[in-house]
């Protein structure tokens, strides 16, 4: 079994930059941008989204205040905010604090009802599904100690799962003796048809929960949700899905997983604030899950329970409508084709590369952005370091029993610019070789 770790920690060694001063960012010439994009709508299908709506993506990339001497590509673990909503985040937060217990309490937090709309809309449920949380940990943690078991009960995930949520079941597991199970899975992991039958061969009649990723955050590899949800509800065993990498990333609502609970951040690939997530729970299943912290009884079947924090700011929760309404105007469709394209004009130099060994699967729906690739006899953490102490390249070691490498994640401001001179670091660290044709 994989170790536990923090979200954000996967090698120690990784250094992380200094903060950098934000650059000026004119809102209407963005405003005029996607405006003129959203008339044009997106690029026909087969179109090379390079040349075809480059100029789109300049004024995406002028909305993020960003260190450009700096390469960001660990936004999968979290991403900066456009402009926008850095603006409402700012303003909101001023104006609680001038009289907090009126303008923050009674005037502003009522707003994230609105919020919670967008949300619901974005994701193609109802507002009554749909909790604001902190995070994806706080979102899936929430179900996966809110069920109902008993000792002896069985928790099933993959050795790929998040280590945090791995935790959350081995911390249930030790305090009220239910016992986990992990079975690991191939690599690359683009077989989904393989991958449902291991959830199937690893169920057994003590199992209650099965807790599986739409997005395996080590590789980015696409899972078979729906399947698995299928699966799961056949057999009637809860089906837990962690879309901390998935949701505004991916093309889908959770109308199409056809899932009862689905937990994902933010702070990734909507880029809103920094702390915030979301919760789905089905409604007939809002009763039977108990919240974090505790809600009054009358709020039993209130998804809104699942909120019962304590004091907390409106500000960050407010401004998730700017990155929401930014996220929109993009369109999901054109989004995905973009991460994708960038995902490949990195991807296809590599493969050149003798060395270079890729653990994702990168077929038609098998990922999205994201993509993990190792250089054979150079240890990872070591290239990481290179990266980023030689060429200013922010990339994210993982190291995991089974198997090691560099996961990549760029986000919709990054620049071909930026990607090339990725690959060119990358070469240079990796020495001559290529693939014998």
């Amino acid at each position: 079994m994989s170790q536990a770790l923090p979200r954000r920690s996967f090698l120690s060694s990784i250094v992380y930059p200094a903060a950098v001063i934000p650059v000026a960012f004119s809102a209407p010439g963005l405003a005029r941008a996607l405006a003129a994009a959203a008339e044009a709508g997106p690029p026909a299908a087969g179109s090379d989204p390079l040349t075809a709506d480059e100029a789109f993506w300049r004024a995406i990339q002028q909305a993020f205040a960003v260190d450009r001497s700096l390469v960001n590509l660990n936004n999968g673990g979290i991403s900066p905010s456009p402009r926008p909503v850095i603006d409402a985040l700012f303003r909101h937060w001023s104006y609680e604090n001038e009289l907090p217990p009126y303008t923050m309490w009674q005037v502003l937090e009522p707003q994230r009802e609105g919020v919670r709309q967008q949300l619901a809309r974005l994701a193609g449920v109802s507002p009554e599904e749909i909790a604001l949380t902190r995070n994806a940990s706080e979102a899936l943690e929430t179900v996966q100690l809110g069920l109902p078991l008993a000792p002896g009960d069985e928790l099933l995930t993959t050795t790929q799962d998040y280590p945090r949520m791995i935790t959350t079941w081995k911390q249930r597991a030790r305090r009220e003796g239910q016992v986990l199970r992990q079975f690991p899975l191939p690599m690359p992991a683009g077989d989904a048809a393989r991958i449902v039958a291991l959830f199937e061969q690893n169920l057994t009649p003590k199992t209650k929960a099965i807790l599986v990723s739409h997005v395996i955050f080590l590789t980015g590899q696409v899972m078979p949700v729906r399947e698995i949800v299928a699966l799961g509800r056949r057999r009637g065993i809860p089906v837990i899905v962690d879309g901390a990498h998935s949701f505004a990333h991916l093309d889908f609502t959770l109308a199409d997983l056809d899932c009862d609970y689905f937990g994902t951040s933010l702070h990734k690939w909507l880029t809103a604030p920094h702390g915030t997530g979301m919760l789905f729970v089905r409604r007939e299943r809002i009763p039977g899950v108990w919240p974090l912290m505790a809600a009054d009884e009358k709020q039993d079947a209130d998804i809104r329970k699942f909120e019962e924090i304590g004091t907390h700011p409106a500000a960050p929760y407010l401004a998730i409508a700017e990155a929401v309404a930014f996220h929109q105007a993009i369109g999901q469709p054109r989004k995905l084709q973009r991460l994708v394209h960038l995902r490949d004009l990195w991807v296809a130099p590599l493969r050149e590369h003798a060395k270079v060994r890729f653990h994702t699967a990168l077929g038609p729906g098998q990922a999205g952005g994201i993509a993990l690739f190792q250089v054979e006899g150079l240890d990872s953490a070591e290239l990481v370091k290179r990266l980023w102490e030689r060429h200013r390249i922010f990339t994210t070691g993982i190291r995991h029993e089974e198997f090691e490498g560099i996961r990549v994640t760029p986000n919709v401001y990054t620049t071909p610019v930026e990607i090339a001179r990725f690959v060119d670091a990358v070469l240079a660290e990796a020495g001559p070789a290529r693939r014998e044709v």
